[in-house]
This record gives structure tokens, sequence and C-alpha cells, in this order.
């Protein structure tokens, strides 16, 4: 998809150095995909005690 998008240069270039990415499409993509997962660890992160799963480890571990 072909988006026209004003960013500040500074923080792209940064972006880009850090990451050792080359264009500014390639870091744009891989700031998207680390904040997909950043959201959904987050929303994985809000079921935390709320499902009751009776898991043997040790049988687990010996399959």
């Amino acid at each position: 998809m072909r988006t026209t998008i004003d960013l500040p240069e500074n923080l792209v270039s940064e972006a880009m150095k850090l990451a050792n990415i080359k264009t500014k499409t390639g870091v744009i993509k891989e700031a998207l995909i680390s904040l997909i997962q950043r959201e959904k660890v987050k929303n994985i992160k809000s079921f935390h005690g709320k499902i009751k799963i009776n898991i043997d480890l040790d049988t687990l571990r010996n399959r």
C-alpha cells in the first residue's frame, strides 16, 4: 500500500542506524511488526490468573 506520511527525520534516521536497516520502508515495517507483537503480548498478559489450567510440568517434561 502506498501512503504519504510526515515523519520526524531524526527519529527515522536514528531507528535506521540502531536497527541497521537501510531503507525507510524497512524501518517502518519493522516498527509496525514490533508494535503488533507488543500489543498481542499485552493482550495475552491480560489473561494472567484468569484461566485455570491443570498442567503437571513433570509429566510434560517426561513425554
